[in-house]
C-alpha cells in the first residue's frame, strides 16, 4: 500500500492486531481498564497504570514494567528489550482488554499476557515459559514494576516511602501517604504478588536498578545474583519479585502476578491459576456483551477492522476515563453520547454519573482531578449535556427516564430534565458582546484561552452550539408536555440565531467567524492576517440547522481548508504569539489546533457531509481519517487506533505525523458518524429511521444493530447513482414505512434490504 509498512496484521474481526516487529516507529499502545483502574502497554511492555476514586484522586501504581528471565548469570527480557538483542519469533497481540507479548531466546519461549479484570485496583500479568531445549533448565523469573507511588524524587527527609516483603501474602510492597477516597492523607499500598512462592524480592529501586543503572540493565542482574532482598526506607520504591522454576525438556510453566493498589495489607491479593482464568474469562465476556450490538460490513476492509475491532472499545473507555490524563467533563459527556449508538443502557448510567458533577446553577466544570471539581474557566462544558441526554433518550425510547433524580455537586438533587434545562439557561444568560455566549477562558478549543478573560469576548461557535442545544431542549420539553419550556427554548434559539447571523457572519468571506475577543477583535474573519477561517463554526452551523448559510459556509471551508492529509482546523496557521488568543498561537504552525489536521472535527465533518448528502466527501473523509489508509498520505501510528491529529504539510519532516492515539474523541465520533450518519441509523421515539449517505462505490454494505431488544440486519444495495432510499424490504416483503422509520419489535430479527439510488 504505497510504501506503508504494517509491522504486523489484523486477525479475526479486527479486534486483535498482531505486531510482528518490535521496532515500530513509536510505541504502539493498548489500553486496559475497569471502573477503578486503567493501564496501557506498548508492544515492548512500556506503560503506566493507576487507580482512581470518584473525585479523581489517584494512586500512581505503575510507571513501567519488565519481566527478566535469568539463567546462569545471563538475563534477558520477556518484552524484547533492548531491541536488536537477538530475540526471534517476536509478536505482540493487542486485543480488546488484553495484550500478549511473545518471543524466543536461548531456546526458551516466553509469552506474557497483561489484562485488567472487571473489578479491582490492579492488573494481572501471566508469563508462560516453555523449555524448547532437550535438557532441564533452572530459570529465574524476575518481574519488575516501576512506581511513582512515592511521588517524584524528593529530599530524603520528605520522602514518606516504606517498603518490604509480606511473607504471608507472598508480596513485595511499598507504602505511602496520599488522599484517596479521603480529603486528607491516608496510608496507601502498592504491591506485587505471585502465584508461585517468591525466592527473592526488592522494594528499593537503588538496590535493584542501581543509582547509575537503567531499567534494561539492572545492577542486581548485571552482578548475576538476582534480587537483593532490599527493604525501602525514605527513598525510591519499586516492586520486584523473583520466582525460580525448573523446567524439563519441552516443559511449560506459568506464573501469575498481580500488581495492585490497596488501602491495607489485608487487601493484597495472591493470584492462582483458577482465579486468573476466571477473571480473564469474565473480562472477555463483559466486552462481548457490552460492545457487540452493532457491527458493520463494508467494501473497506480496514474500516470494518477499525469499527468492529477497536472504535467500540475506545469509545467505551473514553466514556468512563475521558482522556485518561484527566477526567474532562466535555470529554466524558461527548464520548457517552457516542457510546449510546452501541450501548444506550450503559450510556444512560454513565451520563447520570457525569451529571452528578454539574453545579446547581447549570454550569459544568472542565475536569474532575485530584479531589477537586476544577472549573478552569472554560465556557463550553455545559453545552454538551443536552446533546448526550437527547441522543440517549432517543436510543432508548424512554422519555420517562428524564424524570430520574440525579444530584448536583453540592448534594442537592434535580431531575435529569432539570439538569439540562439549567445548563441551557446558564449559557443563554452567560452573554458577552452582542448578546452572544461568552468564550471566557476557552471553548471546545482549550487553547483560545486569552480571548475572553475580561468577560466580554464571545465564541460564535459556542453560540451556534447553544442554538442546537436549545432546539434539542425544546424537543425534550415537548416529550414531557412542558410546552412553556419548549416555547421559551425555541424563542431564545431564534434570538441567538439572529445575533449569530448579524454579528458572527463574515459577508465578504461567506462563512461564520470563530470568535470576538474582549476588545472586539475578530478571530476567523476574512480580513484577519492569520487564522482567517476556522472549521468548527461552519460544521456546527449545519448541526444547528442554520439554513442556506450553513451550506455556503461548508463550501467555503472545504475550498480553503481541505488538504491531502485531511481538513485543517484553521488557516492560515498563526506564526507568532498573540496577546488576545492564547496558547493556540504559541504552537508551531500546522500543529494540532494551530492549523493542523484535527481529527475530532474531521469526524464531525463525516456527519455534516452526510447531512448535506455529499457521499463523495464521505468516502474521501473516511479514507483520510483511517489510520491504515495510504491513498492520500502514509501514516506511522497504530493501524488499529484513532489519533487526535495529523501534523499539517507546513511542519516539514513532521508532516503527516499522528498526534496522540487512543485518548481522543476522534474514536467515539468516528463511531457515531459512521453509525448514525453514514449508515443513517437515526433513533426516533417511534423506531429506527433509515437515512444513509453511503459512498457511491459501496454497492453492497451491511450493518447489524440491536435496537430496543430488536435485531435489525440491514443490507444496503446501491446502484452507484445516489444514496437516497428508493425502496425497502423487510423479511423479504416490500415495505412502505413513513419517513423510513421502522418500529422495533422486541425479541424479533428484522432482515431489511434497502435499495439506494437517486430520486
Amino acid at each position: 500500500m504505497n510504501g506503508y509498512k504494517w509491522y504486523g496484521h489484523f486477525e479475526g474481526d479486527g479486534s486483535t492486531f498482531v505486531i510482528t516487529e518490535p521496532e515500530t516507529p513509536r510505541h504502539w499502545y493498548n489500553y486496559m481498564y475497569n471502573d477503578e483502574y486503567v493501564t496501557f502497554t506498548s508492544q515492548v511492555g512500556f506503560g503506566e497504570g493507576f487507580a482512581q476514586d470518584d473525585m479523581g484522586r489517584r494512586i500512581p501504581l505503575l510507571s513501567n514494567r519488565n519481566i527478566f528471565i535469568c539463567e546462569g548469570g545471563q538475563s534477558w527480557s520477556a518484552f524484547g528489550l533492548p531491541i536488536g538483542y537477538g530475540y526471534t519469533d517476536f509478536s505482540c497481540a493487542h486485543s480488546n482488554g488484553s495484550s500478549v507479548i511473545s518471543l524466543l531466546y536461548n531456546d526458551v519461549k516466553s509469552a506474557v499476557r497483561i489484562f485488567v479484570p472487571n473489578e479491582g485496583k490492579y492488573e494481572i500479568w501471566s508469563i508462560t515459559l516453555t523449555n524448547n531445549s532437550d535438557k532441564a533448565r533452572v530459570l529465574k523469573v524476575i518481574s519488575y514494576a516501576k512506581t511513582e507511588l512515592d511521588d517524584p524524587y524528593k529530599p530524603q527527609g520528605y520522602n514518606l516511602a516504606w517498603g518490604g516483603f509480606n511473607k504471608a501474602k507472598n508480596a513485595v510492597f511499598g507504602r505511602y501517604y496520599m488522599p484517596f477516597y479521603s480529603k486528607r492523607n491516608r496510608p496507601v499500598w502498592g504491591y506485587m504478588a505471585s502465584s508461585e512462592e517468591a525466592t527473592g524480592f526488592d522494594a528499593r529501586r537503588n538496590a535493584f536498578i542501581g543509582p547509575y543503572g537503567d531499567e534494561q540493565h539492572p545492577v542486581a542482574l548485571r552482578k548475576g545474583s538476582g534480587c537483593t532482598g532490599s527493604d525501602c526506607n525514605s527513598e525510591k520504591l519499586c516492586y520486584v519479585l523473583e520466582n525460580t522454576l525448573t523446567l524439563g525438556a519441552g516443559e511449560s510453566r506459568t506464573v501469575h502476578y498481580i500488581v495492585g493498589a490497596a488501602l491495607s495489607e489485608d487487601e493484597f491479593l495472591r493470584p492462582t491459576d483458577e482465579s486468573v482464568a476466571s477473571e480473564f474469562a469474565s473480562m472477555e465476556k463483559k466486552y462481548a456483551l457490552r460492545l457487540h450490538d452493532v457491527e458493520i460490513e463494508t467494501p473497506v476492509e480496514h474500516l470494518n477492522y477499525l469499527y468492529n475491532g477497536w472504535l467500540r472499545y475506545a469509545t467505551d473507555m473514553g466514556s468512563r476515563w475521558a482522556r485518561v490524563r484527566h477526567n474532562g467533563y466535555r470529554d466524558m459527556t461527548s464520548d457517552t453520547e457516542c457510546l449510546a449508538a452501541i450501548n444506550p443502557t450503559l450510556a444512560w448510567e454513565r451520563m447520570k454519573r457525569v451529571l452528578s458533577y454539574q453545579y446547581e446553577n447549570g454550569y459544568a466544570p472542565r475536569t474532575i482531578i485530584g479531589g477537586n471539581i476544577a472549573d478552569r474557566n472554560f465556557a463550553d462544558n455545559t453545552v454538551w449535556m443536552t446533546f448526550a441526554v437527547h441522543t440517549i433518550i432517543r436510543e432508548l425510547g424512554k422519555p420517562e427516564l428524564l424524570l430520574e433524580e440525579v444530584r448536583f455537586n453540592n448534594g442537592s438533587c434535580g431531575s435529569v430534565y432539570e439538569h439540562i434545562r439549567r445548563s441551557v439557561d446558564y449559557l443563554y444568560n452567560f452573554q458577552g458582546l452582542y448578546g452572544l455566549v461568552r468564550i471566557w477562558g476557552g471553548d471546545w478549543n482549550d487553547c483560545v484561552n486569552y480571548a475572553g478573560l475580561g468577560g466580554k469576548g464571545v465564541s460564535v461557535w459556542l453560540s451556534i452550539a447553544w442554538v442546537r442545544a436549545a432546539k434539542m431542549l425544546a424537543e425534550i420539553a415537548d416529550w414531557l408536555g412542558k410546552s412553556a419550556d419548549a416555547k421559551l427554548a425555541r424563542e431564545r434559539a431564534a434570538i441567538m440565531e439572529r445575533r449569530i447571523n448579524e454579528y458572527g457572519w463574515d459577508e465578504k468571506g461567506g462563512y461564520y467567524i470563530y470568535a470576538r475577543t474582549d476588545d472586539d477583535i475578530k478571530m476567523g474573519a476574512s480580513d484577519c492576517e492569520e487564522g482567517r477561517i476556522f472549521l468548527i463554526p461552519q460544521l456546527w452551523s449545519v448541526f444547528a440547522g442554520m439554513g442556506e448559510r450553513a451550506t455556503e459556509a461548508m463550501d467555503k471551508a472545504e475550498e480553503i481548508l481541505e488538504t491531502d492529509l485531511g481538513i485543517r482546523l484553521a488557516y492560515p496557521a498563526y506564526s507568532h504569539q498573540y496577546s488576545y488568543i492564547g496558547s493556540m498561537a504559541e504552537k508551531m504552525p500546522g500543529v494540532q489546533d494551530n492549523g493542523g489536521i484535527y481529527l475530532h472535527p474531521s469526524a464531525w465533518k463525516l456527519a455534516v457531509d452526510s447531512i448535506l448528502r455529499r457521499p463523495d466527501r464521505v468516502e474521501e473523509g473516511i479514507k483520510k481519517m483511517l489510520p491504515s489508509d495510504t491513498d492520500y498520505a502514509v501514516k506511522c501510528g497504530e493501524p488499529y487506533a484513532m489519533f487526535n491529529s495529523y501534523f499539517a504539510p507546513e511542519t516539514g519532516y513532521r508532516a503527516g505525523t499522528p498526534g496522540q492515539s487512543w485518548r481522543t474523541a476522534s474514536s467515539s465520533w468516528m463511531l457515531k458518524s459512521i453509525t448514525e450518519y453514514v449508515f443513517g441509523l437515526h433513533a426516533e421515539l417511534s423506531g429506527l429511521r433509515i437515512d444513509p449517505c453511503l459512498p457511491l462505490s459501496w454497492k453492497n454494505s451491511k450493518i447489524t444493530k440491536v435496537f430496543r431488544s430488536c435485531r435489525y440486519e440491514i443490507t444496503f444495495l446501491g446502484n452507484g447513482e445516489g444514496s437516497d432510499v428508493l425502496a425497502m424490504e423487510i423479511n423479504g416483503k416490500p415495505a412502505s414505512c413513513e419517513n423510513n422509520i421502522i418500529p422495533a419489535v422486541a425479541g424479533e430479527t428484522l432482515r431489511i434490504t434497502v435499495h439506494l439510488g437517486r430520486k
